[in-house]
C-alpha cells in the first residue's frame, strides 16, 4: 500500500454533511481523503439545488441552540471566501392558532429570544400581500430566517477542504469497508486505510453500513420539487422582501408546505410538500408518484391566489427519513473509529457546518459540542439489526 492510500479519516458521501466534514477536519491538519460515488456536481441525492431555506424556527430547543452557532459558521465562511451563501428573508410560519405543532414552535423560538414577529389577520395583509391566511390561523416571523444558495454553498466548503490540502476522488464508489484499528475502504478504483472512517452518504447509508454489519431504520424518500409561476412577474420575488414560508398544517394536509421566493428561476416560487413516496436511490425515475403535487395545487389556489396552480418546473431530491425525523450523528455501536452522520429527514442541509464539526469530533475521539442524545443510535436499539 503507497503512502498516497493512507489517510488520518475517509469520508464517504461528498454531498452537504461529508464536505463540511472533511473541510473540517482539514482545518484540524488531518490528511483527508472525500470519496463520492458519482462525478461532481450531481443531483442524484440531497444535498443538490440552488436553495434552501435556513431558520431558527423548530419545535425543538436542541435545534434552535444548534442554529446559533450554525449561523455565525455559514458568515464565517462567507467571510473567508468572500462567496454570498445566505440572504436574509426572514420565515413566515403559519399553521392553527392553538395547534400544537404551531404553538411549540412559536414558544420556542420566544423562549430563545429568536428576533420575531406575530401576525394576526388584522395585520398580515399589510405585511405579507398576495398571501392568504386561513380563518383560525395565526403566524410569526422569523426574522433571522433566509435562504441559503446550496450549490454554491457545497461548491465552496469542497473549495476550501482542498486548499487546505484535502483529497477529493469522485467517480469512485465503494464497494468494501473492513472495520478494524484501521480501518481499510476499497474502491472501484483503489484500496485506502484510515485510522477513521465517517460515513455520511444520504440515501445509500445502509448500503455501506451493511459492510459493518449495521442497519438502521432510515426510509429514502422521493420528494417532488416544484416551481409555480408568477400570474405578475415579481409579486412573490425575494427583492420584493416576499419571504420564505412554512404551513405546519392546513386543510389540504397535516404535513408542512413549504416555500421559498423566486429567486434562481425568474416568476418562478418554490413550493413544496415535505414528504414523498419510498424510492430506490439507485431507480428514482421509477417512481412516479404525484399525489403531493395534487395537494400542493389545492394549497397555492386557496393560499396564494397570485400563483397559476399547476407547476411549471417539477425536479426531485431524495429525503433519508428516520422513524422520529431527527438525524443520526453517532459512533459506530461496534466500531468505534466508524462515525456515522444519516437520516437528516429532509432538513438537514442548513446544519451542514454544525453537523461537519460534531462528525470531525466524533472521528477524533473528542468530547462533542453539543449533547447528541437526540441523535443517537441506540434510540433504535429495539429495532436495529446488528449482524455483528
Amino acid at each position: 500500500m503507497s503512502a498516497e492510500g493512507e489517510y488520518d479519516c475517509i469520508v464517504i458521501g461528498a454531498g452537504v454533511q461529508g464536505s463540511f466534514t472533511a473541510y473540517q477536519l482539514a482545518k484540524r491538519n488531518k490528511k483527508t481523503l472525500l470519496l463520492e460515488q458519482f462525478i461532481l456536481p450531481h443531483t442524484r441525492g440531497s444535498s443538490h439545488g440552488q436553495t434552501r431555506i435556513i431558520r431558527r424556527a423548530y419545535d425543538e430547543d436542541f435545534y434552535t441552540h444548534m442554529m446559533g452557532e450554525c449561523y455565525e459558521l455559514w458568515a464565517q465562511l462567507e467571510r473567508e471566501t468572500g462567496v454570498k451563501l445566505f440572504r436574509q428573508t426572514g420565515l413566515l410560519v403559519m399553521g392553527p392558532e392553538n395547534s400544537q405543532y404551531y404553538t411549540t414552535v412559536k414558544n420556542t423560538l420566544l423562549r430563545n429570544k429568536v428576533p420575531l414577529m406575530v401576525l394576526t389577520h388584522e395585520n398580515f395583509s399589510q405585511h405579507i400581500p398576495h398571501v392568504k391566511l386561513a380563518e383560525g390561523d395565526e403566524a410569526v416571523v422569523d426574522i433571522t430566517a433566509g435562504v441559503l444558495y446550496a450549490d454554491r454553498a457545497l461548491k465552496t466548503a469542497q473549495g476550501q477542504f482542498q486548499k487546505l490540502g484535502g483529497v477529493i476522488r469522485d467517480n469512485e464508489m465503494v464497494t468494501d469497508i473492513k472495520p478494524g484499528p484501521v480501518v481499510t475502504v476499497s474502491t472501484s478504483a483503489g484500496v485506502y486505510r484510515a485510522k477513521s472512517v465517517v460515513i455520511t452518504a444520504g440515501p445509500w447509508a445502509n448500503k455501506l453500513l451493511s459492510h459493518t454489519g449495521l442497519q438502521l431504520p432510515l426510509e429514502v424518500l422521493k420528494i417532488n420539487v416544484c416551481y409555480w409561476r408568477e400570474k405578475v412577474i415579481g409579486s412573490y420575488n425575494v427583492k420584493q422582501r416576499f419571504p420564505c414560508f412554512l404551513l405546519t398544517e392546513g386543510e389540504e394536509t397535516n404535513e408542512h408546505i413549504y416555500g421559498l421566493p423566486s429567486n434562481e428561476y425568474p416568476g418562478l416560487v418554490k413550493i413544496c410538500y415535505h414528504m414523498g413516496s419510498v424510492a430506490d436511490p439507485d431507480q428514482r425515475d421509477m417512481q412516479r408518484d404525484r399525489s403531493d403535487i395534487d395537494i400542493l395545487q389545492r394549497f397555492v389556489t386557496r393560499c396564494i391566489p397570485g400563483l397559476v396552480p399547476e407547476p411549471a418546473v417539477v425536479e426531485s431530491c431524495l429525503y433519508t427519513l428516520t422513524p422520529d425525523r431527527h438525524f443520526v450523528i453517532d459512533t459506530h455501536p461496534t466500531c468505534s473509529n466508524i462515525v456515522i452522520g444519516a437520516g437528516f429527514s429532509g432538513h438537514g442541509f442548513k446544519f451542514g457546518p454544525i453537523i461537519g464539526k460534531l462528525l470531525c469530533e466524533l472521528s477524533l475521539g473528542e468530547t462533542p459540542s453539543y449533547d447528541l442524545s437526540p441523535f443517537r443510535i441506540r434510540r433504535f436499539l429495539e429495532n436495529t439489526k446488528s449482524a455483528l
